[in-house]
């Protein structure tokens, strides 16, 4: 062997190491991201069987017992931890209504609708009911139905950009607004629309129109534009999305948006779909391991843009898989996660998910064990909340006016694959005392907008300081889907 040849091969041993090296050191950081991210019992589990969360505007979080009308609030502890939080009673539904599989959502004054129900006390029913929590009275009222709705269901809903309620029908074409709500007054709205809401989701974009992908449609794709109060098509999901494992109607996944304008939409089937809301183009996304899709289950959007989901298996004999799956999609790839401890006994319609106002990500799925995902990584700078006006000078038991950029965040935050919506696209305010360090939320309401991504639009909210705040030199942010402000000093009386 001459002298040359040897050289060669050294070099190609070397070579072929180096890659070696470079392999397992993008495997080793990807293991350490992978296992930083990590899910956590709350120190104080609950006494019921939390479902649907919903995030109130004082910072507070309400939280559904399964198939039941009761509710309970998740209060965080004074260093603002979710972890550390305690239990209380919150008030009980109207007699006769205790949904499972339902809209909701929180509205501009502060209010939480809630509307329908597939199941109602555990017994299907596709219920037309509907009830209004009163975060101030902590008491829920009846609400009426759009006229001529014999079933709601697990419907679709949305507040669009204006702070309208919109809600679909699930067995139906029907969509209405809700015009006031202390009147139950509904208007008809949707024209045009290709196919039946069942099992379709809504989506909220930047421009303030609303996207679906239709189950009973092929592969195509729905804009609901509220200046004309119609849909038209939004074009070809390039993949099947819905899988009608079973002959019913095709099942989706959550579709979320992102802080670059996209929105990452996950099937039943397994495979997934990209929709650039600004050029209104469509593209293939990666697909889950094989035999795992999201027949309905949770997905949100994580401060560092990615998106945290889970997948069940499914198969054509066994749609609803248990051993559910974790994944965070960053854009271009599924990234595998650990999953909660429960996740090996759920389907993939377990769970729920609510971003909090601390970046982490409460999640339920109807026991006893609540989990505390926290996510490695914090918001690209841009993306954070900026507040242009506020009070410096501040008096306990007063409302006071707050403006700046991006206070409704750059998505809805928390989707569904129909029902079960948690949004939190509205500003909370938060104060933090500089002596002790102690936490406090101002309830917010009269939200200008409830529209997303609103750029250098200047939005604003009202917040109420409550007599509990402690007074001397704080601090104040302003949070949207767990996205936190820059510090800005106040000073409590």
């Amino acid at each position: 062997m001459n002298q040359e040849h040897v050289v060669t091969m050294q070099r190609q041993h070397w070579n072929a190491f180096r890659k070696l090296g470079i392999a397992l050191a993008a495997l080793l950081a990807w293991s350490n991201f992978a296992n930083s991210q990590t899910w956590t019992p709350l120190n104080h589990p609950p006494t019921f069987s939390p479902s649907t969360e919903l995030l109130l505007t004082d910072g507070n979080v309400l939280v559904q017992a399964s198939e039941s009308g009761d509710w309970w609030i998740l209060t965080p502890d004074s260093s603002g931890s979710y972890r550390n939080g305690t239990w209380s009673k919150a008030g009980t539904m109207p007699s006769g209504y205790g949904p499972t599989y339902y809209a909701s959502a929180m509205l501009p004054n502060r209010h939480i609708v809630v509307m329908g129900g597939e199941y109602n006390f555990g017994v299907m029913d596709e219920t037309n009911l509907g009830a209004v929590y009163h975060e101030v009275l902590n008491e829920w009222t009846s609400l009426g139905h759009p006229s001529g709705w014999t079933q709601i269901g697990d419907s679709p809903s949305v507040v669009l950009s204006n702070g309208t309620f919109m809600l679909g029908s699930c067995c139906s074409f029907d969509q209405a607004l809700l015009v006031d709500e202390g009147t139950s007054s509904w208007a008809s709205t949707g024209s045009g629309k290709a196919d039946p809401n069942s099992e379709e989701g809504w989506t909220l974009l930047p421009n303030g129109k609303v996207l679906t992908v239709d189950t009973e449609n092929g592969m195509e794709s729905e804009l609901y534009d509220p200046a004309t109060g119609s849909w038209s098509l939004a074009g070809n999901t390039v993949v099947q999305l819905g899988n009608p494992c079973g002959g019913d109607v095709a099942e989706l996944g959550p579709a979320v948006l992102r802080p670059d304008g996209t929105v990452f939409a996950t099937g039943g089937n397994g495979h997934t779909a990209i929709y650039n809301s600004k050029t209104g183009v469509w593209t293939k996304g990666p697909s889950f391991p094989k035999g795992y899709g999201v027949m309905d289950g949770p997905g949100a959007l994580l401060p560092n843009g990615h998106v945290l989901v889970g997948a069940a298996p499914t198969s054509s004999s066994h749609c609803y898989g248990v051993g559910t799956k974790y994944f965070s999609f960053d854009g271009t790839k599924l990234n595998p996660i650990a999953a909660p401890p429960n996740a090996k006994n759920d389907k993939s319609y377990y769970g729920r998910m609510l971003v909090l106002p601390s970046g982490h990500v409460l999640f339920t799925d109807g026991t006893s064990d609540v989990e505390i995902f926290t996510p490695v990584g914090g918001p690209n700078s841009s993306w954070l909340p900026q507040i242009t006006s506020f009070p410096s000078m501040i008096t306990r038991n007063k409302a006071y006016v707050i403006k700046g950029k991006q206070f409704n965040g750059l998505s809805q935050g928390a989707m569904y694959g129909d029902d079960s919506q948690s949004a939190t696209n509205y500003p909370l305010v938060q104060l933090r005392n500089n002596a002790t360090g102690h936490v406090f939320f101002g309830t917010t309401y009269n939200f200008s907008t409830m529209g997303v991504a609103t750029g250098n639009n200047i939005v604003s909210a009202t917040f109420f300081v409550s007599p509990g705040a402690e007074t001397g030199p704080s601090t104040l942010v302003v949070i949207a889907n767990g996205i936190a402000s820059s510090k800005v000093n106040v000073t409590i009386n």
